[in-house]
Formats: structure tokens, C-alpha cells, sequence
């Protein structure tokens, strides 16, 4: 079917006043939480909540001199099979000068009008000790920031929320859209963590007085290149240089839970309920944990897309057993949802062949996710007593894809914030597999557990001794 022609913003944009600054202007941000507010504003609501955008590093003012060239536009294109559409987002209004010291940052956050801080930081962005589960006041970036206060994120945050106090403005709401496992909890405690340090009673009055509530967020959404800027060119857009791309399904589940206000997230689709912990459980360990069990199988054997992973028998039968025998059993009920229908909607978001979403884009940063999307299942499974012999497998496969070169040979470019580490640790693991389940950091105390470690060496072995292709064949016979 052919493409149809870019929807414009239906709405009149000068009208428009800011209400919320986010922090992380990445293709997910706007392809998910930029669309809820442009189909609010297009229905005549919520338009003095308009976005503010703005970031903490450099490749941030990359973005902001992009969409700044465009009057703060998006294309964001839903590639859905049957016809692919696009649109131009017109939620943000304006994007803030990315700077050293985070002033401007600081300065809007601190405007009475502005009622929510949201963040896409990405997993890796909320400075968590793995091992503990819990803010990393050693963190070289958290200490760094200690001594020259309001470089990261949180530090402008902290910042701006001091200002409000001294004021008597009312605190905003901060909101993480990052896919963690209790996100709201994870930033109020970098937030407070953070504050600690330098003025303990601050950190305390930010506790008592600023609303974190968790929220789950989930749109599948590509890395963007040639690909996706030719598709912009193609409905008419001119030399876009940041369309977004992005599968049609959306879900946003959030905790109800800004004293200052929030848009009417409700009248466009956003599911608004204390239990959000029990959907981003389930999406976590099902949709996220499903991208980690088909990530390095694909990249050991060259595939380079996900819907081609998915056409191939082996790589689906691995993901069907995982899921229904070790993931699935062990997630709680979820209001209004029937976890096997989920999972099938998975396998057929997976398996879309518009997305085009990249074996490459689901093994990035292994060391991060891991610990939050298959650890979990891990320790889950072996309280219960249920087999981990899939989930083993999935570590083993993470860890040779770790060792820089595909079953043919062909060399693997670093894909991970600690690859250099990953790859020697992999090459020592080669011969003594244990070394790998000594990451503390991702494993914790697993690497002890008979059942676990004994299945991991045994996957590990055979994957050096038959390759991928073989190994798999075995454990689906």
C-alpha cells in the first residue's frame, strides 16, 4: 500500500505555552510521550502543557540544532505494515541551549509555569549500583558533579528544585519515561542520593515534597540513518536529518501522581492506575527480556534485522521456550491483561518487517540491561525451582558474542559502555567459564548457584566447541 502524505499539527502552535521540560530528546521520547501531548493539543486540550526541550551532553546539542532548523518539529513515521504514515509532531515548542553548566536548564525548570521535569536518560543514565540495585554515590559522574555542582541531569534538577524552594514556588513533578523497573523510585533515589552529598536537609525536603511517580513506557523505535531519512524524503519532508521511526503500537501505564497538575493523559490513551509495577514486570522480563533472548543469537549468526531473526526456526523456537517455560510463569497478574495474548502481540511486534529494527540496536549495552531484563527471570525460576537451562543459554550467548567476532569469524565493533572489559573477561572465560558469572555487577552471588553456573559453563562449551546455529539445535531437540 502506499505511503499516505505527512499529517501537519492540527492545532495552532503559537498558541501554545510550556508546562513540562524533558530532558532527553532521543527517538523514543519523541516518537512515544510527544505524540500522547500532539493528539491532546490536536483535541483542543492541554495546551499550556507544551514541552520545553533540552539535554546534558553533547550529542543533545547535535538534536537541538537539528529540530531548532525546523521550528522544533518531529517526523515521527508508524511503520505499519499495511501502509506506512507520517506526522509532525508539534508538542515541544522550543529546545534549550545545551550547556556546561546546565543555566538555561536550570532557569526554565525553575519557572512557576513549569509543573513536570520528565527524563530519557536511558537504563544506563540513572547511575545505579548493579550489584546493589541501589544510587551510586561513587559513580565518577555523581562524584564529579559533588565537586562542581549541576552537570548531570539530576545536579541541574536539584538546582532548579533548591531555586523553587527559595521562592516559595511549588515543587514540579519529576517523571521519569526510561524503561526501568520502578523508574519513579530509581529517580527519586538519584535525585536525593545526589543531593545528599552536598546538603543533607535539602535531599531530605525533596523526599517529602516532590512527587516521582513510576510510570511503564513501551513503543518500539529504531536507531535512525539512511534508511529512515530517505523514507522522510520520500513523503515530502526534504533533508529531515532526525525523523524518528517507530513501530504503531504504543502503551504508556503511569501512577497518578502530580500535585502541581498533569495533562489529561487519559483522554488519549495513557492507562493511569497504582499498578504499574505489575505491567512494567510484565513488559520488562516479557518484551525487553524477549529482545535480550534474540539479540545474540542473531548477531553470532550475521542477521542483521529483527523480523529476520524472528523468520528464523531456531531463534523463534529459543524465544517461545524461554518465554512460556522460564519467563512467563513466574510474572503476576497484570489487571485487564492475559499474559499469553501479550506474548503473542510481542511475537507479532517483533516480527514486523517495516521496523527494520537492528540485531545491532538490541545487543547495545548488554552490561546495563541484562541485570534489569534476565537476571530477574534468572533468580525467579531457581527460587521456584524451575528450569534455567534457556536463560543460561542467553548468558552464554551474551558472553561469547562478547568475545568481538561472530561465529564466521567476522569481527563485532564494541557495543557496550564497558566493552573493552566484556571482551577480556569473555576471552578468560573461553576456558574458565566461571570467570563471566564473576561480574557481580550483573550477576550478583548467581555465579554460586549449582544449577545456574553448571548450566551456563555447559551452553558456553558448546557454542565455542559447535557454534551457534548447532547449540540451538540441541537445546530445541
Amino acid at each position: 500500500m502506499q505511503a499516505q502524505l505527512p499529517q501537519l499539527p492540527a492545532y495552532d502552535r503559537s498558541k501554545l505555552r510550556p508546562g513540562i521540560v524533558h530532558i532527553g530528546l532521543g527517538n523514543f521520547h519523541r516518537a512515544h510521550m510527544a505524540v500522547y501531548l500532539d493528539d491532546l493539543f490536536a483535541m483542543g486540550l492541554g495546551h499550556d502543557w507544551a514541552i520545553l526541550g533540552a539535554g546534558v551532553r553533547e550529542g543533545d546539542a547535535r538534536m537541538r540544532e537539528a529540530l531548532k532548523g525546523q521550528d522544533c518539529l518531529s517526523t515521527v513515521i508508524e511503520l505499519d505494515p499495511k501502509g506506512k504514515s507520517a506526522r509532525r509532531v508539534g508538542s515541544m515548542i522550543d529546545f534549550l541551549p545545551v550547556e556546561p553548566d546546565n543555566a538555561a536548564l536550570i532557569a526554565a525548570m525553575a519557572r512557576p509555569e513549569i509543573r513536570i521535569v520528565s527524563l530519557t536518560v536511558t537504563e544506563g543514565g540513572y547511575f545505579i549500583n548493579p550489584a546493589t540495585g541501589q544510587f551510586d554515590p561513587a559513580h565518577p559522574e555523581i562524584v564529579a558533579d559533588a565537586r562542581n555542582p549541576h552537570r548531570t541531569a539530576f545536579g541541574a534538577i536539584i538546582a532548579a528544585l533548591k531555586a523553587r524552594r527559595a521562592a516559595g514556588v511549588p515543587p514540579f513533578t519529576v517523571m521519569s519515561c526510561d524503561n526501568l523497573p520502578g523508574n519513579g523510585h530509581v529517580t527519586k533515589a538519584a535525585v536525593t542520593g545526589l543531593a545528599a552529598i552536598n546538603d543533607p536537609a535539602l535531599a531530605d525536603w525533596i523526599a517529602a515534597n516532590v512527587a516521582f511517580p513510576n510510570g511503564m513506557v513501551d513503543r518500539i523505535t529504531p536507531a535512525t540513518g539512511p534508511r529512515e531519512r530517505e523514507m522522510a524524503a520520500s513523503f515530502g519532508l526534504g533533508d529531515d536529518p532526525v525523523p524518528v521511526t517507530c513501530e504503531p503500537f504504543r502503551q504508556w501505564v503511569l501512577e497518578d501522581n502530580f500535585p502541581q497538575g498533569r495533562p489529561a493523559f487519559e483522554k488519549v490513551g495513557v492507562t493511569l492506575t497504582p499498578h504499574v509495577h505489575n505491567f512494567e514486570m510484565m513488559k520488562i522480563r516479557i518484551l525487553n527480556g524477549g529482545h535480550a533472548t534474540i539479540a545474540y543469537p542473531g548477531g553470532l549468526m550475521d542477521i542483521e534485522y529483527v523480523h529476520e531473526a524472528m523468520a528464523n526456526p531456531l531463534i523463534k523456537g529459543l524465544l517461545d521456550k524461554v518465554e512460556i517455560d522460564e519467563i512467563v510463569p513466574y510474572i503476576p497478574p497484570v489487571p485487564d491483561t492475559n499474559l499469553g495474548d501479550y506474548y503473542r502481540l510481542i511475537v507479532e511486534r517483533f516480527s514486523n518487517p517495516e521496523v527494520a529494527d537492528t540485531e545491532r540496536r538490541l545487543c547495545l549495552d548488554g552490561s546495563n540491561r541484562q541485570p534489569k531484563f534476565i537476571v530477574p527471570s534468572i533468580r525467579d525460576a531457581l527460587a521456584s525451582g524451575g528450569s534455567v537451562e534457556g536463560l543460561a543459554l542467553v548468558s552464554a550467548m551474551w558472553c561469547r558474542y562478547c568475545y568481538g567476532e561472530t561465529d564466521s569469524g567476522t569481527p563485532i565493533p564494541p557495543n557496550d559502555p564497558d566493552w573493552d572489559a566484556l571482551v577480556a573477561r569473555s576471552r578468560d572465560a573461553k576456558a574458565r567459564p566461571a570467570a563471566w558469572l564473576e561480574m557481580v555487577s550483573v550477576y550478583g552471588d548467581l555465579g554460586q548457584d549449582a544449577r545456574f553456573a553448571g548450566a551456563f559453563e555447559r551452553h558456553l562449551n558448546r557454542l565455542w566447541a559447535i557454534g551457534t546455529k548447532q547449540t540451538l539445535t540441541e537445546y530445541l531437540a
